[in-house]
């Protein structure tokens, strides 16, 4: 049973990569960091290109240029005190100061290391990959060449026209003092600043590999001049552009060359890097000798010697003389942890105190919708809003619209409605406003639609109006809306949402006391029919995110937090919780189908568990509850990824489905935004550079990575089993590639 429970997994999802998200400072798309005035640019806004880099830094200037409090702020000059404090002097650094001195802004560069370090410690004659191509960097600090020799002159001969001259020091925090910013160093006294841009990259320390001998003189974590090492045993660690291009390096200098890698294949490094190492690799007769060990992991470094793990956990020595550890720096974030800046993915003390309080906020809201719970019933009783409206309700015409919303605002559902259906507008308008593409402007749309329309008005207004003037068939308000002396309209008019939302999401217009055949077949048609047509076209997003309310409120309200979710193997099991619940919803309809044949026990006993378990555990407390109360801190699609039973139906089609994420792999640079934006934990990068379409169940089309990618690497479109497009998708939703025509 078990056995068949984890080939079960494998099939329906766990099959599918899970990488994490490298953490990163917090800050907006504009490099807003929440430490007011300061700013990221360059590598630690997530993209690690050279352009992108220069553009960051000249548009952050622009921004606090154009700033109006900075301009009442510089009329109240201080001796001492600059404009904008610059933070390293790399790329994005002098893009910057070069920006503040044409606007006339006074700044301070400050670098602790050399100027263009980066640049500096790569390799003799890197290549230097300028993408995207066709991109022309704000600001006049530009770069064309394609080595990094020629890089380093054509920066150094710009910078110097400018006459920028960074200072040297160290900056250790940036504090808020008044209305300016302190900027710490070591051993020296603060600079004060209206503005701070962190322009330092990745400058943390080299990433480890935890393994003893790591500390020995012989292990390096960059690669100056290849030609030192010809004719020596050097063993490169890691599976980046940078392992690739320092073996490649070493080899074609002369060196003998093992790279170990520890997974199966290179999925992150650039094709041509790959092609030359594996030309490298089957060519031993050339300039160097290069072996390749993927699968395998260091576990011992001697002075003469390494041990490597390989396939089938045997133990591999190698003669070894030098080794190249290149897997990567981590950013710094003990710098930003000092400056109070928050971290992605951390949760200090008051952000569990406010994410605590939220939730006990949704806990009221919630049971006070719901009724039937101690909440509702103190508002019943006491005469609270908004049960203390029933009586003006009645007494004014029902038949009249104003007599309809009347008696609709008595009922504490149409103020969350038309609160949700605000909430859903208002946010969405805002989105459709920053992200300008026809795919999210289309989408967003038909979200608002669906929700103030379907979902709101019908069922709280207009139904009920029609029906009062007598304007419904009485079959289909019989059918559809039975009698009941609860409701203050005198029929369940609230079962219309039961167009739009299908079973097992909206159970309540089929785990009735006695059939309502009418909604079983609504319901019947949704679930099996028409939802599974439109899932093997169009992927599980043509309903997660196109029509169901819970994804029009995660695409507007949660389209900023879209990066909090969790990554990583252990949240990808966690999907899994959704197959139980939907095995739940399955036995409890089962159950309903037994009482409705009139079985005692089935009604007695067994019906009683569909109120106080699956509505207050599944529909209230992990739907409503967590679903929404985790907004602000795990993204808004918690509950549609982890527990949602429709959506873990639709899981299953989606195995079947056509849809695919296409990525054009020649232009993927695994800066792994795209994952990081995935609000269903996807690893989305995994499938980009590796060319393959994405096929996950998990993804609900929102577009983010489509959208997020900086080379317009990713389209929606169909594929076969094979990996054969069939079409491509006609809403355009890459920036890039609607900046390039494509």
């Amino acid at each position: 049973m078990l056995d068949r429970l984890r080939r079960y997994t494998n099939w329906l999802h766990t099959q599918w990569p899970s990488g994490g998200v490298e953490r990163l400072p917090v800050a907006d798309e504009r490099g807003r960091t929440p430490l007011r005035g300061v700013y990221v640019v360059g590598d630690l806004t997530g993209v690690p290109l050279l352009k992108f880099a220069l553009d960051s830094g000249v548009k952050a200037v622009r921004e606090i240029a154009s700033d109006k409090t900075l301009a009442r702020e510089r009329r109240e000059a201080e001796e001492g005190v600059v404009d904008v404090a610059i933070l390293g002097a790399g790329v994005s650094g002098f893009a910057a100061a070069v920006e503040a001195k044409k606007r006339g802004l006074s700044f301070v560069l400050l670098e602790s290391a050399q100027p263009l370090s980066t640049l500096v410690n790569f390799p003799k004659a890197k290549p230097i990959y300028t993408y995207p191509l066709e991109m022309r960097p704000a600001g006049d600090l530009q770069v064309s060449a394609t080595v990094k020799e020629g890089l380093i002159t054509e920066i150094e001969d710009q910078i110097a026209a400018f006459e920028i001259r960074p200072r040297a020091g160290q900056a250790e925090r940036i504090a808020r003092k008044g209305d300016l910013l302190a900027v710490s160093r070591e051993g020296d006294s603060p600079i004060l600043a209206r503005r701070v841009i962190v322009a330092i990259g990745r400058s943390g320390n080299h990433r480890k590999l935890g393994v003893p001998g790591e500390d020995l003189d012989k292990v390096y974590n960059r690669l100056h001049d290849p030609k030192d090492f010809k004719g020596k045993r050097v063993l490169v660690v890691g599976g980046g552009d940078s392992a690739l291009e320092t073996a490649i390096a070493l080899s074609e200098a002369g060196a003998e060359v093992s790279l170990s890698h520890r997974r199966a294949e290179f999925t992150r490094p650039k094709p041509e890097n790959v092609a030359a190492l594996e030309t490298l690799a089957g060519n031993p007769e050339g300039k160097g000798s290069l072996r390749l060990f993927l699968g395998s992991e260091v576990r011992l470094i001697r002075e003469k010697e390494v041990l490597l793990s390989v396939a089938g956990g045997e133990t591999l020595t190698l003669s070894n003389e030098v080794v190249f550890v290149m897997i990567g720096r981590e950013a710094p974030l003990d710098f930003f942890r000092r400056c109070g800046i928050p971290i992605q993915g951390e949760l200090g003390a008051r952000q569990r105190l406010a994410m605590g309080g939220f939730l006990l906020l949704c806990v009221f809201l919630y049971l006070w919708k719901s009724g039937g719970n101690p909440i509702s019933a103190l508002f019943v009783s006491k005469g609270w809003f908004p049960y203390n409206l029933i009586e003006t309700g009645k007494a004014l015409n029902p038949s009249s619209l104003f007599g309809t919303v009347a008696l609709s605002m008595t009922t504490p559902s149409f103020y969350y409605g038309l609160a949700y259906s605000l909430v859903v507008t208002g946010f969405g308008i805002r989105r459709i406003r920053r992200r300008k593409t026809p795919y999210i402007t289309v989408q967003t749309w038909t979200l608002i639609a669906i929700q103030v329309i379907p979902l709101f008005l019908l069922p709280t207004i207009v139904f009920p109006w029609l029906g009062h003037n007598g304007l419904l068939p009485g079959w289909f308000e019989d059918a559809f809306f039975p009698r009941v002396d609860y409701d203050p309209h005198g029929r369940e008019y609230w079962r219309a949402a039961g167009f739009v939302l299908a079973w097992p999401l909206f159970i309540y217009n089929v785990f009735t006391d006695q059939p309502l055949w009418a909604w079983l077949v609504v319901a019947f048609g949704q679930t099996f029919v028409l939802i599974p047509a439109l899932i093997y076209f169009y992927g599980k997003g043509a309903y997660c995110g196109w029509i169901c309310s819970c994804g029009a409120l995660a695409e507007t309200l949660g389209d900023s937090h879209r990066s909090k979710m969790p990554h990583g193997p252990g949240w990808n099991r966690l999907n899994m919780a959704g197959q139980a619940i939907l095995a739940f919803a399955t036995v409890l309809l089962l159950l309903r189908i037994l009482g409705w044949l009139g079985l005692p026990f089935v009604n007695g006993v067994f019906h009683p568990l569909k109120d106080p378990v699956y509505k207050y555990g599944v529909d209230i407390f992990l739907s409503g509850i967590l679903g929404v109360g985790l907004y602000f801190w795990y993204s808004g699609r918690v509950w549609c990824r982890f527990f949602c039973p429709l959506a873990a139906l639709m899981h299953i089609y989606a195995r079947f489905s056509r849809f695919r994420i296409l990525s054009e792999k020649k232009k993927c640079i695994s800066c792994g935004v795209c994952t990081s934006v995935c609000h269903q934990g996807i690893d989305v990068m995994n499938f980009a550079n590796k060319g393959r379409p994405m096929e996950d169940p998990e993804c609900v089309r929102c577009s983010a990575c489509v959208h997020s990618c900086p080379t317009g690497v990713l389209s929606f479109g169909q594929a076969d089993r094979s990996g054969r497009v069939i079409r491509m998708d006609r809403l355009a939703a890459s920036p890039v590639q609607m900046r390039e025509g494509a």
